[in-house]
């Protein structure tokens, strides 16, 4: 039976220099709050998306998950890092955007939703300045800021903490010994916390469990989301299929590069498959030695067989050259969603909602004349025009 905290693997040895890194982070947060470090507001609506864990907390799939509940009722921008990308400074994503110019998971975004504005930009402060000034994106609603934390130099006006249930921050230790970005009194930053991937099958004793153990304020709201898998998608052709559909003891080939797999495998493992893996680092760019690799262990799987990939791998491993004609028919896709659990969807929704309209710029998202009333008195409380969903 799996339970929470089981992924965490905590290097002892290497205590010292956590505690090292601890006096860094300390520091800085420090200077964040006697205000010798600066933190900006906007007086637009901003939304945080990230984490104090090294590696992935499902990160991309809640952002996702954002940007379909507003795309229809507002503009939405997402802004990332851009991490690994082979661009400099901002760059704002169009239809002929490629992998390289603005990095895995914002281009698997691009692809998704073509009508979203997506843009990179290392500095967040500047990347927001250009999204709401530009010509071109001006018009934007809300901006939701991917994996930006840590990234202190915004002020966002909801931020969301994500933390992964097979690695609770109470758990854990700081870098280099755990996975901790920063101690996990940082979680009194967030304006939400939600617990990823949660087994389905999670009892009520283990939600009050988890409930306590956070230890949360008052203003501090908690949510918890499963992982939902979609139909396989082939990755060079149109073919979909259920998961569940695949030929009984098929030989499956699980190909990732990201920095969690462990949950995909075991999710995989409850289907009477054959599982073999091969697993690279996050963000992995796969070499013409990485291509060599997968063609010979797919040729010497027995057949039937396919290879089951991730999303953000395929925006990294579609475009490399040397994939021969078998492994190319049987690469498919599996696309991840999240799903709120005891029946905290409307809620979450409703929040997030009501905080963009209460502080649009744009007056036809604003319903009443009370939510103007509100979004003046918030805008007033300093020059930067700072709104924040503790105040909504």
């Amino acid at each position: 039976m799996r339970t929470e905290g089981d992924f965490i693997k905590i290097h002892e040895w290497l205590t010292p220099l956590s505690w090292l890194y601890g006096l860094g982070v300390g520091f800085r947060n420090l200077l964040f709050k006697l205000g010798i470090l600066k933190s900006r507001a906007f007086d637009i609506p901003v939304i945080s998306v990230g984490n104090i864990t090294v590696g992935g907390s499902g990160k991309t799939p809640h952002v996702e998950y954002l940007v379909s509940l507003l795309k229809d009722k507002m503009k939405v921008a997402v802004l990332s890092r851009g991490y690994k990308r082979k661009s400099k400074g901002y760059v704002l994503a169009n239809d002929d955007t490629t992998m390289r110019e603005i990095g895995d998971e914002p281009y698997q975004m691009k692809q998704k939703f073509p009508e979203l504005y997506v843009a990179v930009d290392k500095k967040r402060t500047e990347g927001i300045d250009r999204l709401t000034h530009d010509e071109q994106t001006k018009d934007v609603d809300v901006i939701l800021l991917d994996d930006a934390y840590q990234h202190r130099y915004v002020k966002p006006g909801v931020n969301i903490l994500l933390v992964d249930y097979h690695r609770l921050i109470i758990y854990d230790k700081l870098l280099p010994a755990g996975c901790l970005r920063e101690p996990k009194e940082g979680k009194s930053r967030a304006d939400i916390v939600i617990i990823t991937k949660c087994p389905k099958d999670l009892r009520p004793m283990e939600y009050r469990v988890l409930m306590k153990a956070l230890d949360l304020y008052p203003y501090q709201s908690l949510y918890f989301t499963t992982l939902i898998y979609d139909n396989l998608k082939q990755v060079y052709g149109t073919e979909s299929m259920p998961i569940n559909s695949l030929p009984d003891r098929c030989n499956v080939l699980l190909l990732t590069g990201i920095a969690s797999p462990k949950q995909m495998q075991n999710d995989l493992s409850v289907y009477n498959y054959t599982l073999s893996y091969l697993s690279f680092s996050d963000h992995h760019n796969f070499s013409k030695k990485d291509i060599r690799t997968i063609n010979r262990k797919f040729a010497e799987l027995p057949s039937p067989k396919v290879i089951i990939t991730t999303e953000k791998d395929v925006a990294r491993i579609k475009f490399v050259e040397g994939l021969n004609d078998e492994v190319k028919e049987s690469m498919y896709a599996l696309p991840v969603r999240i799903q709120f659990m005891l029946g905290q969807e409307e809620d979450f929704n409703n929040k997030i909602i009501n905080y963009v309209r209460k502080n649009s710029r744009n007056s036809i998202l604003v319903k009443t004349k009370d939510d103007n009333k509100s979004q003046n008195s918030n805008n007033t409380r300093n020059g930067a025009g700072s709104i924040s969903f503790r105040n909504n």
